[in-house]
């Protein structure tokens, strides 16, 4: 059962991430919104800790804190739209704070 795990809260700021990481499961899905986006820039603390794990961040976020050009390799843009996939293709959603 794969499950969607959602990440709101900066790497910086909050251990969501690396507790996240530790359950995180072959097949679950991992996606950074709100402040979680800053884990997705390049070269960070937290971008690091995403190597090897596929890892989606929410379009609408990082535009709000204007970080377009700064993300790390790898790191799936999606949508609202892309959001709900997630949803409707994961078992269940966990959310870290």
């Amino acid at each position: 059962m794969a499950t969607l795990h959602l990440i709101n809260k900066s790497p910086t700021r909050s251990d969501a991430l690396a507790s996240c990481l530790r359950v995180l499961a072959p097949g679950d899905a991992l996606l950074l919104i709100e402040d979680g986006v800053y884990a997705a820039v390049a070269d960070s603390t937290g971008s690091q800790a995403l190597l090897g794990h596929v890892c989606h961040a929410l379009a609408a976020d990082i535009a709000a804190r204007g970080l377009q050009t700064r993300l790390a390799d790898g790191v799936r843009v999606i949508d609202e739209a892309g959001f709900v996939d997630l949803c409707v293709h994961c078992d269940r959603v966990m959310s870290w704070f």
